[in-house]
């Protein structure tokens, strides 16, 4: 498949000239253009690929210095005008940076290996085949970008929801972060409905989507799932008994 790239250089170029078109025009039409861009991010965070929603985070970081310059010269440029736009400074990155962390809200909630009291009890339990002590590995979630190191070998390209992978297979309805077992054999899609996870056996080419589930960790390269912080984690065998959608 052949993919667009921007030269590099672009992107070094594009933030400064951003923000010297906002110094040179007037106050009043770079704030509306900031605040409708800001408006845009919350609304449709949903709909927005990933490289759309980069490309506006990266507008409001130059545009604002570029806004406030617009503001202290409209001012007259003398000290209460340069206290004035430091003032907006502050209070402009505070709110920027009070949205980025909303915007990133999921990420963050990627579950780590609980470690529960009874655990041990269930593990030592007489009855059944011998039991074990599960210790789960921890997620690593990544975001999604446009090229991606695969565990397995080659590269993992992304867009506009469509994971492609170097073998020619590939993961439509991708949302905003995808994992891989330690070893690479399974592979873990949030999807754009952020209830949905899909889990890719890449050993035995199985596809599962759940629903409601999240992933809590790995045992023996296996995933780990459970309904919220307070269940107790299944394997996924124990999930696929209860809500599954298999391809």
């Amino acid at each position: 498949m052949t993919r667009r790239r921007w030269p590099a250089w672009r992107d070094l170029w594009a933030g400064p000239v951003w923000m010297a078109l906002l110094a040179a025009l007037p106050w009043w039409l770079g704030l509306p253009s900031l605040l409708a861009l800001a408006a845009l991010l919350m609304l449709l965070q949903h709909r927005l690929t990933d490289g759309h929603a980069r490309l506006i985070r990266r507008a409001l970081r130059w545009g604002l210095p570029g806004m406030l310059f617009a503001l202290q010269r409209s001012l007259g440029g003398d000290v209460i005008a340069c206290g004035a736009a430091l003032l907006g400074a502050l209070s402009g990155y505070t709110l920027l940076a009070g949205l980025e962390a909303w915007l990133d809200r999921e990420l963050r909630r990627a579950p780590a290996a609980p470690s529960l009291p009874e655990w041990p009890e269930l593990a030592m339990a007489p009855s059944g085949p011998p039991a074990r002590i599960i210790e789960l590995h921890a997620v690593h979630w990544q975001s999604v970008s446009e090229a991606l190191s695969d565990p397995l070998g080659g590269t993992l390209f992304y867009n506009d929801g469509v994971c492609q992978f170097a073998t020619g297979e590939h993961i439509d309805g991708v949302g905003a972060a995808i994992t891989f077992s330690p070893f690479g054999r399974w592979f873990v899609a949030r999807l754009r409905d952020p209830h949905d996870l899909l889990l890719w056996d890449r050993q035995r080419e199985r596809r599962h989507r759940l629903h409601g589930w999240h992933l809590v960790g790995w045992d023996a390269e296996q995933p780990w799932l459970s309904r919220g912080d307070e269940t107790v984690p299944q394997a996924l065998s124990a999930a696929l008994g209860e809500d599954v959608d298999a391809g």
